[in-house]
């Protein structure tokens, strides 16, 4: 007799092309650990959504760096509901320094994705002296040219995120499910430094989940809607494992210019700024009222709470310790 669990691969194949989660609109006899204990009909009428009578497709596109172990966090969490996984690789950084292609050497440790990974690396331009955001935005765009060779069509999800700016399955399971969403969605995550033991505050909000449309969905990385949906995930900033990966990290983004003097990138100076939760740029905080500012200097508040944090990050709490609060 065929598993409950083997039969609902069958369904799920037959309903979605292949994909391996069961195409039911509620998943309590697929045996997941991702149930909900409301049906997925009454979530989406609670936010004042119909409901589908199949899911749709889920395409995650993210530019890599060298951010392995966030991006394992990343995978794990939403491989369940994604169809289609879209990673680009550039062998340089934004700000135009040359480094090696990293994903092909750490690609075995994603093979639970496979087949659904599509890789690509390009080459970067290495313009002395332009501003870095120029060459982030020819990596988005080179996406774009990415997500349509990886079949997206239109009504497919796009989720449009840094690699540390991690949608909960949760949140995408939701979204998959739901009839009448916002075609573009931008995600409130709650926002970490460092790791998520520094708690900063929940207004991270660039991440975003767009309803496909040929010829005018386009990958960005800014506010492009109004609609937002609240503590759908995490955003876990400069969470790295190494000092090295810090330093690398400082030099290699957008906002290189916050570096202002050398002594910065000291190996001991970032190692004691970042126990602390303080500035790695000793810099005020950003976009905030005066109110704010003030409730915001100094280092941030240690939080020893793990809870409502990726669960892959919880079951791997020893290989994941540096990123957990409370864990030396």
């Amino acid at each position: 007799m065929c598993s409950v669990s083997r039969f609902c691969e069958k369904v799920s194949k037959m309903a979605e092309g292949g994909s391996h989660y069961c195409s039911k609109k509620s998943d309590d006899i697929c045996g997941d650990a991702f149930d909900e204990n409301v049906s997925m009909e009454n979530l989406c009428k609670l936010h004042g959504w119909g409901i589908r009578e199949y899911p749709r497709r889920v395409f995650d596109a993210v530019l890599f760096s060298n951010e392995v172990d966030i991006l394992k966090v990343r995978w794990k969490e939403l491989y369940p509901y994604v169809s289609e996984f879209v990673i680009l690789e550039s062998n340089s950084t934004f700000t135009g320094l040359p480094k090696p292609f990293v994903f092909s050497t750490v690609r075995d440790e994603f093979k639970f994705l496979e087949p659904a990974v599509n890789v690509r690396t390009s080459s970067g331009r290495f313009r002395k002296g332009e501003n870095p955001f120029i060459e982030e935005a020819y990596q988005r765009l080179a996406l774009d040219y990415l997500l349509k060779q990886a079949g997206i069509q239109d009504d497919d999800l796009l989720i449009m995120s840094d690699v540390d700016e991690i949608p909960s399955r949760h949140t995408i399971n939701l979204l998959r499910w739901c009839d009448g969403i916002p075609p573009i969605l931008h995600l409130r995550l709650r926002n970490y430094l460092y790791s998520f033991e520094f708690l900063v505050d929940n207004n991270s909000w660039r991440a975003s989940v767009h309803v496909y449309e040929a010829g005018k969905t386009r990958y960005a990385h800014y506010r492009q809607s109004d609609e937002i949906l609240a503590d759908a995930g995490w955003h876990c900033s400069f969470c790295f494992r190494l000092i090295s990966e810090f330093i690398f990290k400082m030099k290699a983004y957008s906002h290189v210019d916050r570096v202002r003097f050398s002594h910065f990138l000291n190996p001991k100076r970032v190692q004691r700024v970042i126990c602390k939760g303080a500035d790695l740029f000793d810099m005020l905080p950003e976009e905030y009222t005066f109110k704010e500012i003030i409730g915001k200097m100094g280092p941030i508040p240690h939080s020893y709470s793990a809870v409502h944090l990726p669960a892959y990050l919880l079951e791997n709490a020893d290989e994941f310790k540096f990123l957990l609060p409370g864990i030396a």
